[in-house]
């Protein structure tokens, strides 16, 4: 009876295991692109909190948590969520349709340059969703009672359990209450403040690189390519990018640490604050002793990768050993513009096209078909095809103990000769090696650090969209405790009482710019087009371009009460996050912040006169 259970038992799992495997993974993730002061992450599926570091990537199900004095930024395709302290903010949903945020509570800035899809963020008693790019800023109180949001520039809509109203940019709608109950109020959106500075600096920064034309703008982490690297010609791979101020010897993939993240898998975290797009989206190359990342195509929407690697497997049965002892090692290299990614998640044939063909200029789909097919048939990769392979200091090597504990490479990196490289004839899609739970937060658990408390944490939510079903949990198994929301799908429009809207003196000059991409939402999984950008090979043409043109998303004029010098020093987050930024207005308990006299004109902004 006993053996009858069992069978039972693993064939419904292996049954389930194939359903689920016949789904792709999405096509998009986030970042983490900025930390400064107190900022706590938990992945999704455990309930540790561990402190937030740049480049994770971000997926659904996981939250941050920005602690007094602490500010964080999120990027997802298209857009940028700014935290300020003192805010809970998780991924409802993160898909290829979809970006789904819960605000628990605290302040948000969503700032949308293309509108890829659906953008709705959730509060305890509304849910606001973006209808055109602009930039919106929301405001949770502490009780979860009221919500305040600003629309500085664009279009979107509110519907709470009531009904629902458009908010246009200059206006500020203000949500009292929740149910039937609630109070709907628009006001002039009010003054700038501490946080709405820091903002226009994130913004101005984003504007200033975000111009390269060579890369995809659905590419997260391609605005700070401008900032760390320049762009190069190549006569075998057009146009590359090369990091600046790296040392002699330095390779790519060498210096950061490896994630689990589901439902990819083993994933990269790189340290440099430029170390997102070049490691999760084309391929590298090495070009006159140097190395330079090769973009995919420019036009079409990159396909999401965790790391394109080729793995290799050092000791315990692989018949090459190295480090002391000659124990269990996991090693790497990075793919090359014709090699292809062949992913150890389950995905269709379709999708390994897609990652493939999106994240480089040098292979096609019938390239990729056939080298797929051969490991589909063999479950073997041979290695003597990648380009990569046998270049000097390429291949990187950890002990396998150190690799699932997230520990950073460049402390436990092994020498590898040449002469091991030679003797290995074949790659493997991923280490065979299981996650731990250090392995899922990055580092080892027990630090204790600052998070939402638990009345926050468990607050219901009012969401338009029905959220997907929670991911399983890391920790305890398939069952896991699912974030509450309450969907609201009426369509009755309500006519909120309209106080102090009149001209918008309180607001910034509105900005021009280019017509930014609006993509309407499809459930297909073809690549899809935009435009691409005329390329600008130096500061000075960008900036007589800039001149001569009026940007694509300038930063809006800057605030009267908050000057700011002329030269402002490099941004990075490792500077920034030795600086406490200036603390936000106090939480606000009126029923809305009194709005701005309308005979109030912001300064116009000084222009920058140094290069960064």
């Amino acid at each position: 009876m006993t053996g009858r259970k069992f069978t039972l038992t693993f064939t419904l799992t292996f049954a389930m295991a194939g359903a689920l495997g016949a789904q792709d993974p999405p096509s998009r993730a986030g970042r983490i692109g900025y930390v400064s002061g107190t900022v706590s992450f938990a992945p999704a599926g455990v309930d540790n909190w561990v402190p937030a570091v740049v480049n994770r990537p971000l997926t659904m199900g996981d939250q941050l948590y920005a602690d007094s004095g602490g500010r964080a930024e999120v990027n997802v395709p298209g857009a940028h969520f700014r935290l300020g302290d003192r805010t809970a903010f998780e991924f409802m949903n993160l898909d290829d349709r979809t970006v789904q945020v819960r605000l628990s509570e605290g302040t948000l800035d969503v700032r949308v340059r293309n509108l890829y899809g659906n953008i709705e963020v959730d509060t305890p008693n509304m849910a606001f969703t973006v209808s055109q790019p602009g930039e919106y800023r929301l405001d949770m109180s502490p009780d979860g009672g009221q919500t305040l949001v600003t629309d500085r520039d664009g279009q979107g809509r509110v519907m709470a359990a009531g009904g629902s109203f458009a908010l246009h940019a200059g206006q500020q709608a203000v949500i009292q209450g929740q149910g039937q109950a609630a109070q709907y109020k628009i006001n002039a959106a009010p003054r700038y403040d501490a946080f709405d500075n820091w903002v226009i600096s994130r913004n101005k920064r984003e504007d200033q690189y975000a111009r390269s034309g060579y890369a995809s703008p659905e590419m997260v982490g391609y605005e700070d390519l401008g900032a760390y690297g320049t762009w190069r010609d190549s006569p075998d791979y057009g146009e590359i990018w090369v990091p600046n101020g790296v040392p002699v010897g330095w390779a790519p993939y060498h210096d950061g640490h490896w994630v689990w993240i589901d439902p990819w898998g083993w994933t990269w975290v790189d340290d440099a604050p430029w170390g997102f797009a070049p490691f999760h989206y084309g391929r590298w190359a090495f070009v006159n002793g140097y190395w330079g990342w090769c973009p995919g195509p420019a036009a079409v929407a990159p396909v999401y990768a965790p790391a394109l690697v080729a793995w290799l497997g050092f000791g315990g049965g692989f018949g090459v050993s190295i480090g002391v002892g000659g124990g269990p090692a996991v090693g790497w290299f990075p793919l090359g513009p014709r090699d292809v990614y062949i992913p150890a998640f389950t995905a269709s044939a379709a999708f390994v096209s897609r990652i493939n063909v999106t994240n480089s200029r040098m292979i096609n789909a019938s390239y990729v078909n056939n080298i797929y097919g051969g490991y589909e048939r063999t479950r073997s990769i041979p290695v003597a095809g990648y380009m990569n392979r046998s270049v000097r200091g390429a291949v990187m090597a950890v002990p396998q103990n150190a690799f699932v504990a997230a520990r950073p490479v460049q402390q436990v990196a092994l020498r590898v000769t040449p002469n091991q490289i030679a003797g290995i004839r074949t790659c493997l899609p991923a280490p065979r090696v299981a996650p731990q739970l250090a392995s899922v937060l990055g580092r080892a658990a027990g630090a204790n650090v600052a998070h939402p408390p638990a009345a926050v944490m468990g607050r219901r939510v009012i969401a338009r969209t029905a959220p997907p079903a929670a991911p399983p949990s890391f920790q305890h198994g398939p069952t896991t405790t699912r974030f509450p929301a309450r969907v609201e799908t009426q369509t009755r429009t309500v006519t909120p009482q309209v106080a102090h809207v009149g001209n918008r003196g309180n607001v910034p000059a509105q900005r021009t710019r280019e017509r930014p991409a609006v993509r309407q939402v499809s459930h297909a999984k073809t690549p899809h087009s935009v435009p691409a950008h005329a390329p600008s090979r130096n500061t000075a043409e960008a900036r007589q371009h800039a001149a001569a043109k009026p940007a694509r998303h300038a930063a809006p004029a800057r605030p009267a009460h908050r000057a700011e010098q002329s030269t402002p020093r490099r941004e990075t987050p490792q500077t920034q996050a030795q600086k406490s930024p200036a603390r936000e207005q106090p939480r606000l308990q009126a029923m809305h912040r009194p709005p701005a006299p309308p005979s109030r004109q912001p300064v116009p902004e000084r222009r920058q006169l140094e290069r960064r």
